[in-house]
């Protein structure tokens, strides 16, 4: 799988050495966009182990969680045993979710509904013909951001889990990317808004491709620029 549309080299090492960086970043963003108002310097002193006055232990604990949830990522990633099977997924959502969803560490086992749209998710018991028809589906693609992007929304629509469903597409979408030499989607927290909307837009149509022009433009240039350096220089 290639980058067509900036035309990045692949560099698995050098993409994983941006992500380790961005780590707290990430999760910052990520917790911002549930809603939990953690500054990134009160993250990068929680991910050093020292506690952080004035928020919720629960508020931690997913913040925690995140974190840990990446790092499971790195690891699969570096030692090469990503894959985008049921098993894995449920074993991230067991990190990412704990004490958060309903039920973590496998897929919803009941209905949900989903703030702010019409839209039904699918019921529990095709869920994982879904998800192996979403692993399917993501042959079709050739670009490995188009790809990528595919599952992230695809799990998004689905909700696979109680909870922690657009998280836990990102893990995928980005370990996916990570994986290939790629550098993971950021969604910036500031950009809540506009994501928001899109996304109820996208929960009505099933039409991917505002979401996927949306996430490609969270991408940092700067670090496009980096990618597309000479390997060997």
């Amino acid at each position: 799988m290639n980058d067509t549309f900036w035309y990045m080299n692949a560099n698995k090492a050098k993409a994983m050495m941006i992500a380790r960086r961005q780590l707290a970043e990430l999760v910052c963003d990520a917790v911002n966009l549930e809603g939990i108002d953690f500054t990134l310097p009160e993250v990068q002193t929680l991910l050093e182990g020292v506690t952080v006055g004035g928020h919720k232990v629960s508020d931690q604990q997913i913040t925690l969680n995140q974190a840990n949830a990446w790092k499971t990522l790195f690891d699969l990633i570096e030692n090469d045993r990503f894959e985008i099977t049921v098993e894995q997924v449920c074993s991230l959502h067991r990190i990412a979710a704990k004490e958060e969803a309903l039920e973590w560490g496998k897929f919803r086992s009941g209905g949900v509904t989903i703030a702010g749209t019409k839209y039904m998710p699918p019921s529990a018991d095709v869920l994982p013909v879904l998800f192996a028809k979403m692993v399917d589906n993501a042959a079709n693609f050739q670009d490995i951001y188009d790809k990528a992007i595919h599952f992230f929304l695809t799990m998004a629509r689905c909700q696979f889990f109680y909870d922690v469903n657009k998280r836990m597409g990102r893990f995928v979408m980005n370990g996916l990317l990570l994986s290939h030499g790629y550098p993971g989607i950021n969604l910036p927290a500031k950009r809540k808004l506009e994501f928001n909307q899109l996304m109820l837009d996208f929960y009505e149509t099933g039409e991917q491709q505002p979401m996927n022009a949306f996430l490609r433009s969270c991408l940092d240039e700067r670090i496009v620029e980096i990618m597309k350096e000479d390997p060997l220089g």
